[in-house]
């Protein structure tokens, strides 16, 4: 009885541990036609603490995480090489902030389809973890809110100005 009673309580630690991470509400915003780019935002939290260090999807060439922030009055974006995840606390990725981007669109997002997302995200423990995201596609003129997550408007895509020694 007390291996088996150590054996479930192993299975429990094993199982909290491959669910170190945890991604709500993620979403696409569609595109038109021609467009060759969007963005992917969800809500990511990891248990223990980490950086989200990747992303791949097989409906764009390149998949990167990206940042907005204002520099000398102007609006830049930009990849960057981690996303810092603290402990506990939920990161939002959504417009006008931190994003995922997908570029080189292998074809046209419309509302309905669902994009698959892996993300790899790396432990305080130098472990990596990765998770497995399937994100439903919006509309592309539907409000860029969460649901349950309050209102604000949708920000369009436009070209991005990549940014050095980031």
């Amino acid at each position: 009885m007390k291996t088996a009673a150590a054996a479930a309580l192993s299975l429990g630690f094993a199982t909290l541990a491959l669910a170190q991470t945890t991604v709500a509400e993620p979403w696409v915003r569609g595109t038109v036609a021609t467009q060759k780019s969007t963005g992917a935002f969800m809500r990511i939290t990891s248990a223990q603490g980490g950086s989200l260090v990747g992303v791949s999807s097989p409906v764009a060439g390149v998949v990167q995480v990206h940042e907005m922030k204002m520099d000398g009055g102007v609006m830049k974006m930009g990849a960057v090489d981690a996303l810092a995840l603290p402990a506990g606390q939920a990161v939002e990725l959504k417009p006008g902030g931190y994003h995922v981007m997908l570029m080189d669109l292998k074809q046209p997002l419309k509302a309905g389809d669902t994009v698959p997302l892996t993300l790899t995200v790396k432990g305080k423990d130098g472990k990596t973890e990765t998770v497995e995201v399937k994100a439903p596609v919006r509309a592309l003129g539907a409000p860029a809110a969460m649901p349950m997550g309050g209102a604000s408007g949708a920000m369009p895509m436009h070209d991005h100005m990549h940014m050095q020694g980031q």
